[in-house]
């Protein structure tokens, strides 16, 4: 009686052993993505190179989907290094060199909750949403998940051209088409107001971009992203990024800028952008 209830201890402790294993070898083969530390000191998990060496998957017409969620794609901190140029290489006039190195990081509109534009891409994870009717594409939307003010970019995919004289916006007027897999954004009537990075590299209301998104795997979107901006550039600049997919069943989350802006508030310090028409107001006391 005693070898019997010993010997179904033993198996038990095997079955379990063999269970905490095969848990432990699943745990493995399920260990999540690589993480991208965030500003929030949150975390954006990336794609496993099982998952991102994936073909591309495309839609009913045969078109790339390219819809996402992605993080990466464009600068940050410095859009010279970023964008794989040498320090110094960045061709800018010297008004704008001058510039760009006068300003300080906290002075960044973008900290007070207006759109950060193109080619921005903070650690939060974004994704574009492509639009169709019957007729065929109409739309590329650009949604953020840092909510700014007007984080929403529209790209007009129905042939219309730009206007001949556009307002000047933070994100401009984006006409796009399809070059085979690559989808190619064509965006002039920026305004001056916001920066390129943290660092404050600047541009003019010439400013006239190009983008060229091509996804070559699953997992991996480049973004061969052209600057024509004779007012502040002294020549035509390009540049390279690459975003990252996030895996399949993460989606961005809701984030709105101005619901937590406090910023400077209980320090009493004043808001510069207050009284140049964007930016928050500073409270009453």
């Amino acid at each position: 009686m005693r070898k019997s209830w010993l010997l179904v201890v033993v198996v038990a402790g095997l079955t379990f052993t063999l269970l905490v294993q095969a848990q432990e070898r699943a745990g493995q083969r399920e260990e999540p993505a690589p993480l991208r530390t965030t500003l929030s000191g949150e975390f954006t998990p990336i794609a496993p190179p099982e998952i991102a060496s994936r073909p591309v998957p495309r839609l009913h017409d045969g078109r790339l989907d390219i819809s996402g969620p992605w993080v990466g794609g464009g600068s940050n901190d410095d859009i010279e290094r970023e964008g794989g140029l040498k320090p110094g290489e960045l061709p800018l006039l010297p008004w704008a060199r001058k510039l760009r190195d006068s300003r300080r990081e906290e002075d960044e509109p973008y900290l007070y909750c207006t759109p950060m534009s193109v080619p921005r891409a903070n650690p939060y994870p974004w994704r574009f949403v492509q639009s169709y009717t019957a007729e065929g594409p109409t739309h590329i939307f650009v949604i953020h998940e840092n909510g700014d003010a007007g984080s929403v970019r529209q790209i007009f995919m129905d042939g219309r051209p730009h206007p001949a004289d556009p307002l000047p916006t933070w994100w401009g007027h984006s006409i796009g088409r399809w070059e085979g897999d690559t989808l190619v954004i064509d965006t002039v009537g920026y305004n001056d107001k916001f920066w390129f990075d943290s660092r404050g590299t600047p541009h003019t209301e010439q400013l006239h971009t190009i983008e060229r998104w091509t996804r070559i795997n699953y997992g991996t979107m480049i973004n061969e992203f052209t600057i024509d901006d004779p007012g502040a550039f002294s020549r035509p600049v390009q540049l390279r990024f690459t975003a990252r997919a996030v895996p399949p069943g993460h989606e961005i989350m809701e984030f709105i800028c101005a619901e937590n802006n406090q910023y400077g508030i209980a320090a009493g310090i004043e808001n510069i952008y207050r009284d140049k028409g964007y930016g928050l107001e500073k409270p009453e006391p």
